[in-house]
């Protein structure tokens, strides 16, 4: 009976000590070096616009209503989308037959909506990303939205081309994953350069 005792009592410290160590002591260690080396990534890589107000996290999609701002991919995220405590996706199969109506649906309202769009719509427009909070699109769905954009914002297609063009983030390490554009980063630099659109746009 001492024996079991003894051996219960290791146990406990054991836990007690394991439990300190890595639920306080190393989250604690590791929050503080990142705030140390990476203060801006540590606290959510938040995006703040001219005026120095938050508008966003430049790791978390966001929806974009107006005409003359880029749209992200559609989000299964939450009953809304983009929901951050309800990040996932929709988990609808190829032969789902709500994930075709609501492909359908969202090829009609970009048609609609883009109707001098080039070519075909990307696929990533239609679909929504594994955690339904992807930031970021293909240079070629920002493309693709171009004519909408200039057309809302009075501009030529070429000037808000080049914002895109120069908004394209390369492959990480120069091979790593595929160039991409974000799309929160893209419409504040469109405000930087020919202001914020009117309330009807």
């Amino acid at each position: 009976m001492r024996d079991i005792f003894s051996g219960l009592l290791v146990t406990l410290r054991m836990t007690l000590v394991t439990l300190v160590c890595t639920g306080l002591l190393y989250p604690l260690a590791m929050t503080g070096l990142c705030e140390l080396l990476f203060p801006g990534k540590a606290r959510g890589s938040l995006v703040t616009d001219d005026k120095g107000q938050v508008v966003g996290s430049a790791l978390i999609g966001q929806r974009f209503g107006s005409p003359a701002y880029f749209a992200p991919r559609p989000s299964a995220a939450g009953e809304r989308g983009y929901d951050a405590a309800a990040s996932g996706g929709s988990n609808l199969g190829p032969t789902s037959r709500k994930l075709r109506d609501r492909v359908h649906a969202e090829l009609t309202r970009l048609r609609k909506e883009n109707p001098d769009a080039p070519g075909g719509i990307p696929a990533e427009l239609l679909t929504t990303s594994a955690s339904g909070l992807d930031p970021h699109i293909s240079p070629a769905a920002a493309l693709w939205q171009v004519p909408r954009v200039a057309r809302a914002r009075g501009l030529s297609p070429e000037r808000v081309r080049s914002v895109v063009l120069y908004q394209i983030d390369g492959r990480e390490l120069g091979f790593l994953g595929e160039p991409h554009v974000n799309v929160l980063l893209l419409n504040l630099a469109l405000d930087r350069q020919f202001g914020r659109p009117g309330p009807g746009s």
